[in-house]
């Protein structure tokens, strides 16, 4: 989960493993071990769950899977693929997330209406110090549900060993308790070395997380 996304809680510290490629492409593999899955402002599964991720990447782009496993069963499971490519200083993504437990016998459905696959494009940039995301389901989501994404480094709070950013995101469909547009988080993003922690308040829904997680 980059702090922007699920990816830099459970991507951005990718342990890179030697392999036989150019200098310019790398192979990496990593997971974490987080308190809660909080996905853009909902839990899922209420359960602590082990992310693991792989992923080949050049200057040019990346492709990679990436799954979120509750370790008591309890939780919501997903196991995704993504493929992304650089123009400059943008990324565009294309992610397939996959839900087995909504169909275990059925990976090739790509159906609006059964929610196996939902199908996402996104675009991501840093313009000065602020990152920002915003994403598109164009498949699999009834709702055509779209989500912006922003964090802001707070260099007054941060020191050489820990790194604090403000993030801010709105959607709506899925990402919101009636479907229109909303704030669905407010969230502190606090990391040091292989440790990281979320405080977050999802103004919608009227509730509030504290994450705590640790990259392998």
């Amino acid at each position: 989960m980059r702090f922007l996304s699920r990816s830099i809680l459970a991507l951005a510290a990718v342990a890179t493993v030697s392999a036989n490629t150019p200098a310019t492409a790398e192979i990496g593999i990593g997971a974490d071990l987080v308190s809660r899955y909080i996905w853009r402002g909902t839990d899922f599964g209420n359960a602590v769950s082990v992310q693991p991720g792989i992923a080949y990447a050049t200057d040019a782009f990346e492709i990679g899977a990436w799954s979120s496993w509750a370790i008591n069963g309890g939780g919501a499971n997903e196991n995704d693929l993504y493929a992304t490519v650089y123009l400059g200083p943008v990324g565009l993504t294309i992610t397939d997330y996959f839900f087995p437990a909504a169909a275990p016998a059925n990976f090739f459905s790509y159906s609006d209406g059964d929610a196996v696959h939902i199908l996402e494009a996104s675009v991501a940039a840093d313009v000065g110090p602020v990152s920002l995301m915003a994403a598109f389901n164009f498949s699999g989501d009834e709702e055509d549900s779209f989500y912006l994404e922003g964090m802001l480094p707070l260099a007054a709070l941060s020191t050489d060993d820990v790194e604090v950013g403000l993030g801010l995101s709105l959607g709506n469909g899925v990402y919101t308790t009636d479907t229109d547009p909303a704030l669905v988080t407010i969230s502190l993003n606090v990391s040091a070395g292989d440790y990281f922690a979320q405080y977050i308040l999802n103004p919608d829904a009227e509730i509030t997380f504290l994450v705590f997680g640790t990259s392998f």
